[in-house]
């Protein structure tokens, strides 16, 4: 899953929303099992872009409970509130090349247009030739009729039409704020990833991302994109569908249930063992190969 890279750089990039959950772990599991096996760094980006969904404390929360449970990180961690000057150097870069325009359209216009893709609804490019009087509220990207494909290690050739399935996407918000697949593409790059493993609810997200890739010049990582989590109603795991924070009096259990959710197949008698001992097994069983390629897979019964 790896694929040819010399220097292999992977990453766990959570959003300071909430604390950590079962689903969150997986996708941590995952990315620091493969990085690690393959000789590579693993690093921390804290995607702290979006104050009025974060949570007052969540960042040392998560730090915290990482911590607990065993994993360990290269590098200081990369805070993305710290990154405005690039994300907005960027945003100027695509504007003198005209390939970013300012749009005025409210989300309600934007929703009530006819046209319908893999997301909801496609902008229809209303303000592309200009705002005709009306105020900025955000600025998009120009997409166009190509075809972006890339191959997923896990699930398989993934292709979009931007124009066609997403349409002129935001990357700044009409609060001001950057929109993460701005910031993602840019930190990746900055930060030297290599392999991105990550839960399959952003693989919609990745040809956005790889078109911003290639518009910027940027190198385009490997993808690999794990089951997500789901409860019994088949909804991800998140804060929005009340998933219980990780316990961090019991990491051996939930680092367990996470190998066993990624069909790692790990011995019951790990369960409670000290969390060193579950990583050193871990570290030397991974099989990224016994991964299923599915995009969903019951969460367990622990959370």
């Amino acid at each position: 899953m790896a694929g040819t890279a010399k220097i292999y750089r992977g990453r766990f990039a959570p959003s300071p929303s909430g604390p950590l959950h079962f689903g969150s772990l997986v996708a941590a599991v995952g990315s620091f099992l493969e990085a690690r096996t393959h000789g590579g760094q693993w690093l921390l980006r804290m995607e702290d872009i979006d104050p009025p969904r974060e949570q007052p404390g969540a960042a040392a929360l998560i730090l915290q409970t990482l911590e607990a449970y065993g994993f360990e990180w290269d590098g200081p961690v990369l805070y993305q509130s710290t990154r405005s000057a690039a994300y907005e150097s960027v945003l100027s870069t695509l504007r003198e090349h005209g390939m970013l325009y300012p749009c005025a359209c409210s989300r309600k216009e934007v929703a009530d247009s006819a046209l319908r893709g893999i997301e909801g609804p496609v902008y229809a490019g209303t303000c592309r030739n200009g705002l005709h009087g009306r105020e900025i509220r955000a600025w998009r990207v120009r997409t166009d009729a190509a075809e972006i494909a890339f191959e997923d290690a896990l699930q398989g050739r993934q292709a979009q039409v931007l124009q066609r399935d997403i349409g002129d996407f935001i990357l700044k918000r009409a609060d001001g704020l950057y929109a993460y697949q701005l910031a993602v593409v840019i930190d990746d790059a900055f930060q030297g990833i290599t392999h991105i493993v990550r839960g399959s609810d952003l693989l919609d997200s990745t040809p956005r991302q790889i078109y911003l890739q290639h518009r910027l010049d940027l190198p385009t990582p490997h993808y690999a994109h794990l089951p997500v989590a789901v409860n019994a109603q088949g909804e991800k795991l998140s804060k929005q569908t009340l998933a219980l924070p990780l316990d961090t009096t019991r990491p051996a259990a939930a680092l367990w249930h996470a190998l066993a959710f990624l069909h790692q197949q790990p011995p019951a008698g790990l369960m409670r063992a000290p969390v060193a001992e579950l990583w050193a097994w871990a570290l030397r069983h991974w099989q990224a190969a016994h991964i299923p390629q599915v995009k969903t897979l019951p969460a367990p019964d622990i959370v």
